[in-house]
């Protein structure tokens, strides 16, 4: 099945964006040290998709510093949701239909 470049940019796209984001999770929760230069570039990275979820969850620490983000996890769904939307709307605007024909 062909699948016109729009719609496979903007998976790899949003794909991209939801594994970073699940790997800064990831990261916080196992309380990973941003002195190790892959950590502080997944932390750099992913930060300006987070400004707008930013403060609307609290970040409780757990004792041996792990971190629960709440703000990256309500970020991956709301982008995997977008994902989700973009998907649909682009099989409902651009794949073609099957119709049934009544024939008399």
């Amino acid at each position: 099945m062909f699948q016109p470049l729009f719609y496979t940019l903007a998976n790899t796209i949003l794909g991209i964006v939801e594994f970073l984001l699940g790997l800064r999770i990831i990261l916080k929760l196992f309380g990973a040290s941003s002195a190790a230069p892959f950590v502080t570039w997944v932390y750099e990275t992913t930060q300006p998709l987070l400004v707008p979820f930013i403060g609307a969850f609290p970040s409780p620490r757990i004792e041996g510093g792990f971190i629960i983000e709440f703000s990256s996890l309500f970020a991956l769904i709301v982008f995997a949701f977008i994902g989700y939307l973009v998907d649909r709307l682009f099989i409902s605007l651009v794949l073609p239909r099957k119709t049934n024909r009544v024939t008399k």
